[in-house]
């Protein structure tokens, strides 16, 4: 359950800030959070991991590379600690760290005037975006840019669920020159509206089948349904990649469906390199995100607008309103 509460002003540890947050984006996963369909391991906690801020307090440092200082403009996302140690770690695969931490999970998250925040995963953001603009390039945009990644150079890219993530993807997908088939939920024509609109040469039912054979398909809706539908919709030799954190139960499919070196792979988290990718790419693609504002009061509102898909785009909380 959502509840507001008021609580004594958080104190960094070493190697922390303090960051007063501006804007935190609403995710999919804040839902699966509620719900209780991904687990929090400590509750209670407050959610919230796209986080735009400004740092303005660091605790003690006693690590190496660049401090941040106070008044640098941060971001803050989904993975928010790691060992650096276990054998995850040390090959440049730590979103598997078997002790993550994560943010708006396991750190107090961005639905809040501050928070604290490991300072190795905050990250410099591009010039050009207010705060609301960049807020959803923190989760939305950096599991869909890994996704997208999986794909290797799949030419006809299916985006399956057309929510914040098929809307900022299908830009840098149409940018690296890819073609892009959208599917939505059955009769949303203003999502499909959307996605012709940012690039989309076909756009449909979510069940129903592309004009073509696709070469990989991105699914970021929660439904286990989807997977068989998206392999039925690939060439051979294609890929699906799972980007949520959470998916309902695959219903069972026969052989054939998978065969012809069809993969099935899913994504877990981000790494800090993919952070610094993709918020270098971005303002070169440039990608624009279409943005609605809730006050921080509101966002139990927000949550429940984007279960109804009530909005095209990503719900952005304005901490500065």
């Amino acid at each position: 359950m959502l509840r507001s509460v008021e609580l004594p002003e958080p104190t960094p540890g070493p190697n922390q800030v303090l960051v007063r947050v501006h804007a935190c984006g609403v995710c999919r996963t804040d839902l699966h959070l509620l719900d209780g369909e991904v687990e929090i391991p400590q509750p209670p906690i407050v959610p919230g991991h796209q986080i735009v801020g400004t740092v303005i307090a660091t605790g003690e440092r006693t690590g190496t590379g660049e401090p941040l200082e106070p008044g640098t403009r941060i971001g803050i996302p989904w993975l928010g600690w790691t060992c650096g140690r276990c054998r995850y770690c040390l090959s440049g695969r730590e979103n598997l760290c078997d002790l993550a931490r994560f943010t708006g999970r396991d750190i107090d998250g961005g639905f809040a005037e501050m928070t604290v925040a490991d300072e190795r995963y905050c990250f410099a953001l591009p010039e050009g975006y207010s705060d609301l603009q960049v807020a959803p390039l923190l989760c939305a945009g950096l599991i869909g840019y890994r996704a997208l990644g999986m794909t290797v150079e799949a030419e006809r890219l299916g985006l399956y669920g057309f929510g914040s993530s098929a809307h900022i993807i299908a830009q840098v997908a149409r940018f690296q020159g890819r073609r892009v088939f959208a599917f939505t939920r059955p009769g949303d024509e203003a999502g499909q509206t959307s996605a012709r609109e940012l690039g989309a040469e076909w756009a449909g039912d979510s069940l129903s089948a592309p004009p073509e054979e696709l070469d990989a398909a991105i699914i970021f809706a929660s439904a286990g349904e989807l997977v068989p539908a998206a392999l039925r919709a690939l060439a051979k030799g294609g890929t699906v990649v799972c980007a949520g954190i959470h998916m309902s139960d695959i219903p069972s499919f026969p052989y054939d469906t998978l065969w012809g070196e069809r993969t099935v792979r899913s994504v877990a988290n981000l790494t800090r390199q993919d952070a610094r990718e993709f918020l270098s790419l971005a303002p070169r693609v440039p990608v624009r995100t279409d943005v609605h504002p809730y006050t921080l009061g509101d966002t139990g509102r927000a949550l429940e607008d984007l279960r109804a898909g009530r909005f095209q785009g990503a719900a952005v909380i304005d901490l500065d309103r």
